[in-house]
C-alpha cells in the first residue's frame, strides 16, 4: 500500500537495476508466499494432499518439535505482533503527517494530529470478524486505486518532458539498499496468507490466485513507478504525492489519509487474535469472555497511540525492527520452514532455490539492520 508510493523514488536510487528489482522481488514473494502454504499439507497414505496445519504458528511448531513443541510457534507470533504492531503505529505516525500537511494554518502539532486519527479508529475494538476487515480493505483498495489514476494521470499530461536519460547508470550502495527494502517490502503479504488461503471456497486455485496477484500488482507497479520518475527524474522525493502541484496535492493527501485509516484495522485485527489466542488458550474460562476479548483490542489500540506519541525518531525504529521481522516473515522462515518439512521430497533446484532465498533474505535484513543502526547512531550521535 504505502510503500507503492515510494517506487519512484527508489528508482531514482537504483537506475535500471531497480526495474528489474520490481520484477525479481515479485517472483520471489509469490514463491515464498506459495511454500508457506505447501507447509500446511501433508500426503496421506493414498498420496492426496491434506491440510494438517492452519497457521503461521503451527508450521513453525511442526519444525521445532524436536526442540521444544511450542516454541517455534512462540517465536513466529512474537515476531508477527512485533511487524503488525509497528505497521499500525506507522498509519497512525502518517496519519498525523498528511493532516498536518493538509491543514497547514491549523495551530497543531503531527502528534495532536495523531490523537485525533486515534479517535476516528476506536470502533476498532468492536471488530469481531474478519468479514468487516475485509470490507473496509475493499475500500481500502478503491481509495488506493484512485490515488494512483490521480498520479498516473497527472504523468500523463506531461508526457513531453519525459527523457530515458533520466535514469542513472551508477548508484550509491547504502541508497540502493534502501531501494531495495521499499520494493522488496511493497510485496510483503505472507503473514495473511495462511489464514486467506483456509478461507477460499476452492484452495485448490490459490496457487492461481497468487501468481495473478503478483502478476498484475507487478505490472501495476512498474508502470506507476516508471511514469513517475519519468515526470520528475531527479526531483522525485520520497514519497511521491508531494511532487504534485498544490492543487492536486491537498486532494491526494486526504485521500491517502482515508486509506491510512482504513489500512489501519487489518493489522490490528491479525495482532489482537494472535495474542487473544495465545492468551486464552487452555481452559481458563475468565480469558474467553467477550469483555476479555474487548479488553485486549482497547489496550492494543491504546499501545498504538503511546508509542506514536513517546518513540522519538519511529522511522529509523521501524526500518530496524522491518529489517529482522520483514525479511524473517516473508524469506527466511518460508525456506527454512520448506526446507526442514519438505527436505526428502524435494528435488535437487528446489532445496537450491530454497536456499538462495533464504541467503538472499539474509542478506536483505543484515543491510537493513546496519543502515538502520547507522541512521540512528547519525541521529542520537
Amino acid at each position: 500500500g504505502i510503500f507503492v508510493l515510494g517506487l519512484p523514488y527508489a528508482l531514482l536510487h537504483s537506475g535500471y537495476s531497480g526495474l528489474f528489482l520490481i520484477i525479481l522481488a515479485a517472483a520471489l514473494c509469490c514463491y515464498t508466499g506459495k511454500i508457506l502454504i505447501a507447509c500446511l499439507y501433508e500426503e496421506n497414505e493414498d498420496g492426496q494432499l491434506i491440510r494438517v496445519r492452519d497457521t503461521y504458528e503451527d508450521i513453525a511448531n511442526a519444525c521445532c518439535k524436536k526442540q521444544s513443541s511450542k516454541l517455534g510457534g512462540m517465536v513466529v507470533n512474537v515476531t508477527q505482533v512485533m511487524e503488525l504492531i509497528m505497521t499500525c503505529i506507522l498509519y497512525l505516525v502518517v496519519s498525523g503527517n498528511l493532516l498536518s500537511h493538509s491543514f497547514p494554518y491549523v495551530p497543531m502539532t503531527e502528534k495532536t494530529w495523531s490523537v485525533i486519527a486515534f479517535v476516528t479508529l476506536l470502533p476498532c475494538v468492536f471488530i469481531k470478524t474478519l468479514q468487516i476487515v475485509s470490507k473496509l480493505s475493499q475500500l481500502c483498495s478503491l481509495v488506493h486505486f484512485i490515488i494512483i489514476l490521480v498520479v498516473m494521470t497527472y504523468c500523463l499530461t506531461q508526457i513531453h518532458q519525459w527523457s530515458w536519460a533520466k535514469f542513472r547508470l551508477s548508484i550509491e550502495f547504502e541508497d540502493f539498499l534502501v531501494s531495495v527494502g521499499v520494493i522488496i517490502f511493497s510485496y510483503t503479504s505472507q503473514i495473511f496468507l495462511p489464514k486467506l488461503e483456509g478461507n477460499m471456497k476452492n484452495p485448490g486455485e490459490f496457487r492461481c490466485m497468487l501468481n495473478w496477484t503478483h502478476f498484475f500488482a507487478c505490472v501495476l507497479k512498474t508502470t506507476f513507478a516508471l511514469t513517475a520518475f519519468l515526470t520528475w527524474g531527479e526531483e522525485t522525493k520520497e514519497v511521491i504525492t508531494d511532487n504534485l502541484p498544490s492543487f492536486l496535492q491537498t486532494l491526494v493527501n486526504l485521500c491517502l489519509l482515508t486509506k491510512a485509516l482504513l489500512s489501519y484495522p487489518l493489522p490490528f485485527f491479525a495482532a489482537t487474535e494472535i495474542v487473544y489466542a495465545c492468551i486464552s488458550r487452555g481452559n481458563h474460562s475468565n480469558y474467553r469472555s467477550p469483555l476479555f476479548a474487548l479488553g485486549v483490542r482497547g489496550s492494543f489500540l491504546l499501545l498504538t497511540l503511546l508509542m506514536a506519541m513517546f518513540i522519538p525518531h519511529f522511522a529509523l525504529l521501524m526500518g530496524l525492527t522491518g529489517s529482522v521481522t520483514g525479511a524473517a516473515m516473508t524469506f527466511l522462515l518460508p525456506s527454512l520452514f520448506h526446507l526442514k518439512l519438505k527436505w526428502k521430497k524435494l528435488s535437487f533446484l528446489e532445496k537450491c532455490a530454497d536456499i538462495s532465498v533464504f541467503i538472499l533474505g539474509f542478506l536483505c535484513s543484515l543491510a537493513g539492520i546496519v543502515c538502520s543502526i547507522k541512521g540512528l547512531l547519525e541521529v542520537f550521535g
